[in-house]
């Protein structure tokens, strides 16, 4: 099998901030967010996250859709009018907007934290055809807040 090969990859590493962090974008944003593998392809590669756009060429470099590398049993992501629900809905709590987007910042948190621990060990990828890996995470999710999400949550 030539090292041009991406059925060669064995293995695919990848940071848990940038798994969890293209997830969250094709969540919460418009933009579509791949894990991009770059040629000369070989047993074990790294994917790094990549904001796709329409004028990405069709060449050798592959986009992993991120969703591919998380277990079926993640949770979804959390909207925004689900968190003010939750809130309004609190006997103990009085509802403004401060208390939502703290919620709602707290829920996205989870969300995330949710998610990296959800990454499957082993996930199929297209190379074009259908093409098994193991899944390498790499770090940890960092402990700075997460995104702010450009959802409107007033």
């Amino acid at each position: 099998m030539p090292d041009g090969d991406p059925t060669s990859i064995r293995s695919l590493a990848v940071t848990v901030e940038d798994l969890v962090t293209a997830m969250e974008l094709n969540q919460s944003t418009p933009r579509r967010a791949v894990l991009r593998i770059t040629p000369p392809f070989s047993g074990r590669m790294r994917a790094r996250l990549h904001v796709a756009t329409a004028t990405d060429d069709g060449g050798e470099t592959l986009h992993v859709d991120p969703s591919v590398l998380i277990e079926q049993t993640a949770p979804a992501y959390p909207s925004a009018v689900d968190t003010e629900q939750a809130l309004r809905d609190d006997p103990t709590e009085t509802y403004t907007v401060e208390r939502h987007h703290d919620r709602h910042v707290e829920a996205v948190a989870d969300w995330r934290r949710a998610v990296a621990d959800a990454i499957r060990e082993t996930a199929t990828i297209h190379t074009p055809a259908p093409h098994e890996v193991d899944v390498a995470p790499l770090g940890d999710l960092s402990e700075r807040e997460s995104p702010k999400s450009t959802e409107n949550i007033l």
